[in-house]
């Protein structure tokens, strides 16, 4: 039993706890659960197994690994995406509803304008058909007293028509019958001529005494004088009474001849199913629909804290395996047991390794010592490049965000006043008389009125932007992730040889094993390489039948 790992289990818990609630925020149930089930399975299990403390002590070193590494800049991503980007969007939709506030106000104004100077138009409009409509009834009358003069007029006409008529068929029988007894005496003059021709017509010169009584027939035309008289009247008719009075109607139907027409367009369409903020919106919440499922990804790096404890610990279970198991693993520091076993057999004149040489101090170092081995050097280099890439990302994101806030907080200073645009000159018309021209201008006038009357607001603080404040808590967390980050890129294979001091702790007699088998190591493979020198020199000797100095000091 050990209370102080039971205590130590506990703090550790409770740590976990401060930072799942107060560095990513999450729900206290949430916080609750996991740091009750947290500290029971670390308290009791420090408190009773050194299994248990050996491994939990083992997983501390494991946060400084490359794979701790790697769960911090997850964690820093996640509060990133939860802090920044979600203010930046907040930010965003803020600019969007300012602006679509201001764009509807503008659309307001104007409509109320429009409306304004419609009511004018619409009246004189009115008195337009007013007008028209009296007009019209004037008009249905002058029709109507039109209609009956035709109707008197095509009376008379029918009975001047039946008298034309008359005197046509008058005349034409007075020039049948009287016409007749002239034409008759003519031809009988005419065939007694012919008939004495025929008879004599050795002396039908005598005929032509025949035709000396013919101008006697013109006795019957004094009869048909009477027949010119229905002629003259119907002329006389014709030319005093049928084209005066048609001409006369013609002018009276002119005269009565008008045509009022008032054509106006004046459509103008305000309705709109979604207002523009309400447009703006819509648009706002699909960019964040869109972006949802990232958001929902990126936002659980911030709930794998309780993961990445169970990693941790998985990890030092299997750095424990592979140190009971595994001679070679791990097993390249130079410690105060190496050096007191190199003493034991320099005493017991037995072959030693040390001092080690150039190229063993680079693959074994003392565990203590600032400089890194071999294989610590080549991992180091990028490990820092990638934090250093990670942390751009993130100052970058950071800077995006106070920048915009910055922006937009100095517009809403800039902005924080109200400007309404009035008319600097009243220009005013009167219109004088009565009628209804003169109210048709006063209507035009008074349109003018209430457009020089109305005020424009330009700026106002109903539409003041008001941007989100970014969260300085946040800022502040994720600059101590990204130091712990670079603080491991840096020391971290430093920190991480406190793993085999740990388990050097807790099994002092596999410390023991492994570090003979170091050593063992260091003079097998010092004697590999001499006995390969050797060979190699041997073998360049009895090919050119000489030595040298190098087989000499080989040799000895």
């Amino acid at each position: 039993r050990s209370a102080g790992g039971f205590v130590l289990g506990m703090a550790l818990a409770s740590l976990y706890g401060v930072l799942v609630l107060l560095a990513q925020g999450h729900n206290v149930w949430y916080c609750l659960v996991t740091t009750t089930s947290l500290g029971a399975g670390l308290g009791l299990g420090m408190a009773f197994s050194v299994k248990v403390r050996a491994t939990v002590l083992l997983s501390l070193p494991h946060i400084f690994t490359k794979e701790g590494k790697m769960l911090m800049l997850l964690l820093a991503l996640g509060m990133a995406v939860q802090g920044p980007c979600t203010n930046i969007l907040h930010n965003f939709s803020r600019a969007a509803e300012s602006l679509s506030c201001g764009a509807e106000l503008a659309l307001n104004q104007t409509a109320e304008r429009l409306q304004r100077a419609q009511e004018p138009l619409l009246n004189m409009l009115a008195k337009i058909k007013d007008i028209a409509q009296k007009a019209k009834v004037v008009g249905d009358h002058v029709r109507k007293f039109f209609c009956s003069i035709m109707d008197s007029v095509s009376h008379v006409a029918r009975a001047l028509r039946n008298v034309w008529l008359w005197l046509a068929n008058m005349s034409k029988v007075c020039n049948q019958e009287l016409g007749t007894p002239y034409r008759r005496c003519l031809r009988l003059f005419n065939e007694a001529k012919d008939n004495c021709e025929r008879a004599i017509p050795l002396l039908f010169f005598l005929c032509y005494i025949i035709i000396t009584f013919k101008p006697l027939c013109g006795l019957a035309n004094f009869a048909f004088l009477f027949c010119i008289i229905p002629q003259y009247i119907q002329s006389f008719l014709k030319r005093k009474i049928t084209v005066p009075l048609t001409d006369a109607l013609d002018r009276v139907r002119r005269e009565f001849e008008f045509n009022i027409s008032a054509t106006h367009r004046f459509h103008i369409n305000l309705n709109a199913s979604k207002t523009l903020g309400e447009v703006a919106l819509d648009i706002m919440e699909g960019v964040r629909l869109r972006l949802e499922p990232t958001r929902r990804v990126l936002g659980l790096f911030t709930h794998i804290s309780f993961c990445a404890i169970l990693y941790m610990y998985l990890q030092a279970l299997r750095y424990r395996h592979r140190y009971l198991r595994d001679d070679t693993f791990d097993n390249v520091y130079i410690t105060r047991r190496f050096v007191e076993l190199d003493l034991r057999r320099a005493e017991q004149g037995r072959p030693t390794v040390l001092p080690l040489t150039a190229w063993e101090r680079g693959r074994y170092i003392p565990p203590a010592v600032l400089w890194l081995s071999r294989q610590e050097r080549r991992q180091y280099g990028l490990q820092l490049v990638g934090v250093l890439r990670h942390v751009l990302l993130g100052l970058s994101i950071i800077l995006a965000d106070y920048s915009l806030f910055w922006l937009l907080d100095l517009v809403r200073h800039q902005l924080r006043g109200e400007i309404v645009a009035r008319a600097p000159a009243v220009l005013g018309v009167s219109v004088n008389g009565t009628g209804y021209t003169s109210k048709i201008f006063r209507d035009l006038v008074s349109a003018f009125d209430a457009l020089q009357q109305g005020n424009v607001s330009v700026l106002s603080q109903r539409c003041l932007l008001q941007p989100v404040e970014p969260d300085y808590s946040t800022y502040l967390s994720m600059g101590i992730l990204y130091g712990i980050c670079l603080f491991i890129a840096v020391f971290g294979s430093h920190v991480a040889r406190l793993r085999r001091v740990v388990c050097a702790a807790y099994y002092p007699c596999r410390e023991q094993e492994r570090t003979s088998f170091l050593h063992s190591t260091i003079l097998a493979r010092r004697a590999g390489l001499a006995r390969a020198l050797r060979q190699a020199i041997t073998q360049r000797t009895a090919d050119a039948g000489q030595g040298n100095l190098l087989l000499f000091l080989t040799s000895r």
